[in-house]
Formats: C-alpha cells, structure tokens, sequence
C-alpha cells in the first residue's frame, strides 16, 4: 500500500503524455491530393489582383471586388435540407454613380441601358441562385455583371450611305420576288378552275 501514491502518480503522468501526443496529432485524416497539399500557399479569401488598366480601353473586364457590395442569403427552390443549410444565393450590388472604376462613357451608356432597374437608392442589383454552391453562383454574378459592362463599352458604328443603299435595294429585290411569286400562284389557281359558260 505503500507504493499506491506512486503507482497514482506514475498513471497520471501517462495519461497527461498520451492526452498531449495525441493532441498533437491531426485528428482527420488528409488525403495526398488534398488542397492544402496541391495548393500551399492558395487560400479561399476572396481577394482582387494587381492590375493595371489600359486608360484606352472603357472595360478591360476587370471589377475590383472591394467596390461591390456581396451578400449570401438562403436560396429558393427545390434542394432538401441544403437549402435550409447553407447560404448560396448571391446579391451583388454596387452604385452606379460612385463607380470610379468605370469610364464615364459606359457609366452613361449603363443608365441609359439599365436606369430602370436601378433601385430607388441608385443601386445596380444582380441576383444569382442557379447552383448549389456560392462561389459558382458569385462567378455567375460577376460573369453577368461582365457581359453588361461589355455590351455598354461597346460603341455602335453607324453604317456608310453604300451600305443603307445596298440593304434597301437588297428590300426592294425582296419585295419584287415576293410579289412575283403571288401573282404565279394566283395564275394556277386561276388555270386550276374549270371553265365557265362565257369560256364556253
């Protein structure tokens, strides 16, 4: 009985050691093609890269993220318990007005464009849900923001006088055959009746 302190102890001691080894230890396993062991030094923080625009061209496609304003909210529609999970709709918003980072001819051309769907506030909503996953539905987003901004930078070229000419006379061609191609109906169905007392 003597040695029962001891023997206390010792156990203690033991169970202190394994309690901290295994502390130690990763508690999950990681597969060899996990990302961190693929990617090392990539992180899923959303981040806008150095860039340097061309000051002659009105969009190069570049948005800089921390001038929008992103949102996650729940999503809609069918997908079960993940709905009810996981946040993946995204409102992207941004002003129209304080968007430095826009030329201000496609900042006209946009309120010329898009003025009715700007908020009462002034702001440029785009919504996306079509995927289970934010960062997909965050791209989808930032494509559809893309494409609007293209579609304003790019300038309408007015036609030369030869080429209004050359489709009006491609019209009026247009118009003759249609013409023609009724009236040669018109004569067989004519021929198609049989002949009346005055023929006769």
């Amino acid at each position: 009985m003597a040695f029962a302190p001891l023997r206390v102890g010792f156990i203690q001691k033991i169970v202190t050691n394994a309690f901290y080894t295994t502390m130690k230890r990763p508690m999950a396993y990681k597969s060899a093609i996990s990302l961190e062991t693929l990617y090392p030094n990539s992180s899923l923080k959303l981040s806008t890269p150095s860039f340097n625009a061309d000051p002659k061209e009105k969009f190069s496609g570049f948005i800089p993220m921390e001038k929008l304003d992103i949102t996650y909210s729940a999503s809609s529609g069918p997908g079960g318990q993940n709905v009810n999970k996981v946040h993946t709709k995204v409102d992207l918003r941004f002003k129209l007005s304080e968007a430095d980072w826009l030329h201000p001819e496609v900042k006209e051309k946009m309120l010329e464009l898009h003025g009715k769907k700007l908020s009462k506030e002034g702001y440029l909503i785009i919504r996306s849900d079509a995927t289970r996953s934010q960062q997909l539905n965050l791209a989808d987003c930032l494509q559809k923001l893309r494409t609007l901004l293209r579609d304003a930078a790019v300038t309408q070229q007015t036609p030369s006088p030869e080429t209004l000419e050359k489709v009006r006379q491609r019209h009026l061609k247009a118009a003759r055959m249609r013409v023609a191609l009724k009236r040669e109906d018109a004569v067989k169905r004519a021929q198609r009746q049989p002949p009346t007392v005055v023929d006769l």
